[in-house]
């Protein structure tokens, strides 16, 4: 499968640098992965500007047989800029792993460690992936914090922090000793370089634009509130409670269910990782009524959960579905199939939350992993949900994708349990 051509940036002693990775895709019934070089060159550049010189007018390099290639030398140079999800900081590895091992820095540094195995793979550098091999750690990263929880994971991340610290500086030396910055027409540095400066300045200016109206909006707030107190209408019960009703639409029925966040943590009607889901409002609100299948519930150690219960035994429970809690899974596996084009953003983005939602609540690291900016899937979500004219199209075919999509759904709906 032919998977897009991407910038990326590195963080390395030299500073930092540009480059474009080819991840793995397959052709002729063989697997491929590279860098822009040549033999045993990384090469790399100083920013975009540069790096679109190079690409304009070069005929020799690894990436030449590309599947995709001939599309990246009529980008353009904002279009060549390497996006927040493909910045790696391979220098500050070492204070990544100074800090506790939460879930940001643990994804963080699974990124890079995933971007210098694919460089040590490309690149042949045995001593990095001897480095790599050499804790457990390094290979449990992508697991998210679960490996390094408990007397045995603090353990595992400490001799992953011992390694890096003995060792990282070998692994920094070795990729630093492949870049080369090879040299490129001046003409057209002059005028990727005007063209880079040019989107510098369009974005500073839309920043103090949005700056500003940000201040105006403030400004107008603070007039209204001076002018006359505004009183704000009923919220509602399940506002009020801090608890949603939500509805999910499968491919073989609609279920009806219950999620609140505790301190932004989601929280679901159910236990042990298992949802407990209904086929109706009015079935939910009677299991609310009853009380005696939901008395192990997670949402029982809600403070307002006892208002929920009442409320339902009187009879007065309403459940209704704001639109927004509306999930609809079914179909998205075909439009992914099709491309981002094809896809609803909105659905997607629903789909998207109510999966990690539910992951995360059961201390499940598969969709994160799933959803990672360096994985295929993850890449075309972000397209999709994160559109940006300076990043490159994901291109078809899309049955990775769609395979990888398929199995997170087939791994929510295995957690709903109907009651």
């Amino acid at each position: 499968m032919a998977q897009d051509i991407i910038p990326i940036e590195l963080g390395l002693p030299q500073g930092d640098v540009v480059t474009l990775w080819a991840p793995r895709w397959r052709e002729d019934g063989e697997e491929w992965e590279a860098f822009l070089g040549d033999e045993d060159d990384l090469y790399a550049f100083p920013d975009a500007a540069h790096l679109a010189a190079f690409v304009r007018t070069s005929e020799r390099h690894d990436l030449i047989d590309h599947p995709a290639w001939d599309a990246v030398p009529s980008l353009n140079v904002p279009e060549l800029i390497p996006d927040e999800d493909h910045t790696y900081d391979l220098v500050g590895v070492p204070e990544l792993v100074a800090e506790e091992p939460d879930v940001w820095h643990i994804a963080e540094l699974a990124e890079i460690v995933g971007i210098v195995r694919s460089l040590a793979d490309v690149c042949d550098l045995e001593e990095v992936h001897e480095i790599l091999d050499s804790t457990e750690g390094f290979s449990l990263l992508d697991q998210g914090t679960l490996p390094f929880t408990g007397s045995v994971g603090v353990q595992v991340w400490n001799d992953l922090s011992e390694t890096v610290s003995q060792k990282w500086d070998t692994v920094l030396d070795a990729i630093d000793g492949l870049v080369t910055t090879p040299d490129v027409d001046e003409k057209v540095l002059e005028q990727t370089a005007e063209e880079l400066a040019a989107f510098h300045e369009e974005s500073a200016e839309a920043e103090a634009g949005a700056e500003g109206e940000e201040d105006l909006e403030a400004i107008s707030s603070e007039d209204d509130e001076d002018d006359d107190e505004v009183e704000e209408g009923p919220v509602g019960f399940w506002a009020e409670v801090g608890i949603d009703p939500i509805k999910i639409i499968t491919s073989g029925a609609e279920y009806y269910t219950l999620r609140c966040y505790l301190d932004d943590t989601p929280v679901f009607l159910g236990s042990e990782g298992e949802i407990d889901v209904f086929t109706s409002e009015k079935a939910l609100a009677r299991a609310l009524a009853d009380g005696k299948d939901l008395a192990d519930t997670d949402l029982a150690d809600v403070s307002t959960w006892d208002e929920v219960l009442a409320k339902a035994t009187a009879g007065e429970l309403e459940i209704e579905v704001d639109p927004e809690n509306t999930y609809v899974l079914t179909g998205l596996d075909a439009d992914i199939a099709e491309g981002p084009e094809s896809i609803d953003p909105t659905q997607l983005e629903l789909a998207v939350e109510l999966i990690t939602d539910a992951a995360d609540w059961a201390g499940d690291d598969s969709a994160e992993t799933a959803l990672a900016g360096n994985e295929s899937l993850g890449w075309l979500v972000s397209f999709v949900l994160r559109p940006d004219p300076t990043r490159l199209e994901p291109s078809a075919p899309f049955d990775a994708e769609q395979s990888a999509w398929r199995k997170l759904v087939e791994g929510f709906e295995n957690r709903l349990t109907v009651a």
